[in-house]
């Protein structure tokens, strides 16, 4: 990527460290010229883009370890040392995950960054089968955590989906981490060179496009001779068959494992629960806190 010396780069301007996050982890991570950062706020297609990236990386290996390879750098589990050696080992191009918005992040010029968005009403659904599958273990080694920060302890959720979303819309997030001030740090930064923007809906609707679009944008030259099979290794189909290849640590943390953690990957569940009032408060708060074209791309990839 050559200079751009006039281009105002995002500074880190804070630390958040929760029972989740510890930010502070970017500040020892070591950049090479090609990183790759995954950035979401999660459940909006951040596993999906992982995989679509170690397909094209590796160019259609089957049983890639993507769940390893692509560690959540700020998590606070597992420690960030264990984290960083990791990375530090790996001798392919290297493709991070992150939950954080962009003034809580060591960005750097050297990497390219894409970041991945959904509509946060399907957001909010898919999130609860994510929250309502753990297992009690789980939530004993995240409480548990030497490395956690202040907070309440992090909990099972409510069964009723309808509450759940309530508590994430009227709380901004809750029981996670702000949503909003997610999407608008990135797509203030959307006109940086080395930021890319993707949706979820547009990877339904035409992810063998989108694929080549995120090649192209990373400098990835597509071997033809096994595209057909880098596409269908990115399936959702596959990912379902092979879910110990994709789930966060092979989907040990859930009630049945890597297929409850890959779940259905369909948008709209929400329109048979939420009211009409319920929906259209949420659309009127996006506009609010996002501006008109952000959230017209939010709710649609457009």
């Amino acid at each position: 990527m050559p200079p751009h010396a006039a281009i105002v780069w995002p500074v880190k301007r804070r630390e958040i460290h929760t029972v989740l996050f510890d930010s502070r982890i970017w500040n020892d991570f070591e950049f090479r010229d090609d990183d790759i950062v995954v950035a979401t706020y999660a459940k909006s297609g951040t596993t999906w883009l992982q995989q679509i990236l170690g397909q094209l990386i590796f160019e259609g290996r089957e049983g890639l370890p993507v769940e390893r390879m692509s560690p959540w750098l700020d998590f606070t589990l597992p420690s960030a040392a264990e984290k960083l050696d990791l990375l530090r080992a790996q001798t392919h191009r290297r493709f991070i995950k992150t939950h954080l918005p962009v003034d809580a992040l060591v960005f750097s010029p050297r990497a390219r960054y894409l970041y991945i968005a959904r509509d946060g009403r399907d957001v909010v659904w898919s999130f609860h089968n994510h929250h309502a599958n753990f297992k009690k273990q789980t939530y004993e080694v995240i409480n548990s955590n030497p490395g956690r920060g202040a907070g309440a302890d992090f909990a099972p959720p409510t069964g009723d989906v309808g509450k759940y979303f309530r508590d994430w819309f009227e709380r901004d997030g809750y029981p996670f981490w702000p949503f909003w001030e997610n999407v608008r740090s990135w797509w203030a930064i959307r006109d940086l060179p080395n930021v890319m923007l993707l949706h979820y809906e547009n990877l339904k609707r035409d992810m063998a496009g989108e694929m080549r679009r995120v090649a192209k944008f990373l400098d990835i030259p597509i071997n033809e001779a096994r595209w057909p099979t880098i596409v269908e290794y990115c399936t959702f189909d596959y990912m379902k068959a092979h879910p110990e290849s994709v789930a966060p640590l092979g989907g040990v943390l859930w009630e049945g494992g890597g297929k409850t953690f890959v779940f259905k990957g369909t948008n709209g569940r929400w329109r048979n629960v939420l009211s009409a009032a319920e929906s259209q408060a949420y659309e009127e708060r996006a506009v609010r806190e996002l501006g008109p074209d952000c959230a017209r791309w939010l709710a649609t990839g457009n």
